[in-house]
């Protein structure tokens, strides 16, 4: 392969990572692996350098070019390891300029005495629609309609590696995915790294409700929206109304929670208190009853103690999640959270690992109560997804990129199995 784009982290890298690959190979890059990095947490940039490291072992004469969030915050932990031939950052990633350019300084050595390339993101003010027609071999796409963050959150690195927050118009994300959809794309996914604060930068501040409605009023061809990780405490009343009144809007949304308890969602900056999250999950259930509930959560932050984490592990029954993403706590340098006292690595490992181990709890829970329902499914190779984006195994082969109806039949305690 003359481009290899190797993706670490979120759906938004995933997207970029489609785009980065694009431009790279227009610009005639040859065997050459780009490595999208991931910054949300020390062992998402340990992972990073290892694949470098392998890819450098198995492929000796392939160039290796890192970009993403932890090349834009540690730009020189990248420059000194000597597999890396460059390092870019995110705020032109997406640019096609920017892989003409890699291009000329990798083959005639231009600016090869700067590996780094990094530009200042606190000056960014605006952000495109950095996408492509559709994922090859996939009937899913993920549309970046937004990016970067305006707040604080005292563990989080991210605003750091993607700048302040700048929204996609609400005309190119319907141009875009008009596009996706003539492509054979059935499922958008909208995604942002703050999603929820869509259109506070746009003339007139609309929000993600009215992105949402806009989308489905112009594109009755798109069988399936679905919205990625919100902020609970951002979501509009348009928004609301979209999930109980548009079939089409996927019943499934992932939230950003991070904890269960008060006092440590307050020293996390968070916005929303642990009722806030509780009133939320039940306003939601209560607009679409159907509705499943995702949420990412962090074990053992700074100062936390078995009475709080007692609290975040409730938290799974009391908002009546289904998936979870888990964290054990990670320090990152130039956060507020180094700075706290720490409850140690080895603690918040075993936390993390009892909040999944009860997610686990909760998802089987969730699977069972699908047993001899009738679904729809997107087909993707032998399996797919359901309207609630859980994993389906298909007995019967099924043409991808098509929607089938199809009754579940059992799970194994990860995926369903449908006929």
């Amino acid at each position: 392969m003359s481009v290899e784009v190797i993706n670490f982290g979120c759906r938004l890298n995933a997207a970029e990572s489609a785009t980065i690959r694009r431009h790279a190979e227009a610009a005639g890059l040859e065997d050459t692996v780009i490595v999208n990095s991931c910054a949300v947490t020390a062992e998402a940039v340990r992972q990073a350098r290892q694949t470098i490291r392998r890819v450098a072992r198995e492929r000796p004469h392939a160039r290796i070019i890192v970009t993403g969030c932890a090349a834009q915050t540690e730009p020189a932990t990248f420059a000194a390891m000597p597999e890396v031939d460059r390092v870019l950052g995110n705020a032109s990633k997406t640019a096609p300029a920017t892989w003409n350019e890699a291009k000329r300084a990798l083959d005639f050595g231009i600016g090869a005495g700067e590996k780094i390339k990094i530009d200042d993101l606190a000056s960014v003010r605006e952000t495109a629609l950095h996408l492509v027609d559709g994922f090859e071999g996939r009937a899913r796409a993920f549309v970046q309609v937004q990016n970067g963050c305006d707040h604080r959150c005292t563990f989080c690195i991210i605003p750091y590696g993607r700048g302040p927050s700048r929204s996609v118009p609400a005309g190119e994300v319907v141009a875009q995915i008009r596009r996706l959809v003539e492509n054979g794309c059935r499922e958008a996914v909208l995604t942002g790294v703050d999603l929820t604060a869509w259109g506070a930068d746009l003339p007139g501040e609309p929000r993600l409700g009215a992105l949402v409605r806009a989308i489905l009023r112009h594109l009755p061809q798109l069988p399936r929206l679905r919205i990625s990780s919100i902020d609970p405490v951002e979501v509009d009343d348009e928004l609301f109304r979209a999930l109980a009144e548009e079939e089409r809007l996927m019943p499934h949304l992932h939230l950003s929670l991070q904890a269960g308890d008060d006092l440590i969602l307050k020293r996390m900056k968070r916005r929303h208190l642990r009722a806030d999250a509780i009133r939320f999950c039940a306003e939601a259930r209560r607009r679409r009853a159907d509705i499943v509930f995702g949420a990412d959560l962090i074990a053992g932050f700074p100062t936390e103690t078995e009475a709080q984490f007692q609290n975040s592990l409730a938290l799974v029954d009391d908002c009546g999640l289904t998936y979870l993403h888990v964290f054990p706590f990670s320090a990152r340098e130039g956060t507020p959270a180094a700075r706290m006292p720490q409850i140690g690595r080895a603690v918040a490992k075993e936390r993390a690992r009892r909040l999944r181990a009860k997610g686990e709890t909760a998802l089987r829970r969730h699977l069972a109560r699908e047993v001899g329902r009738q679904r729809k499914v997107l087909v993707e190779q032998d399996g797919g997804h359901t309207e609630h984006y859980t994993e389906v195994k298909l007995e019967r082969p099924s043409t991808p990129g098509t929607i089938q109806d199809a009754f579940i039949t059992g799970h194994d305690g990860r995926r369903l199995f449908a006929a």
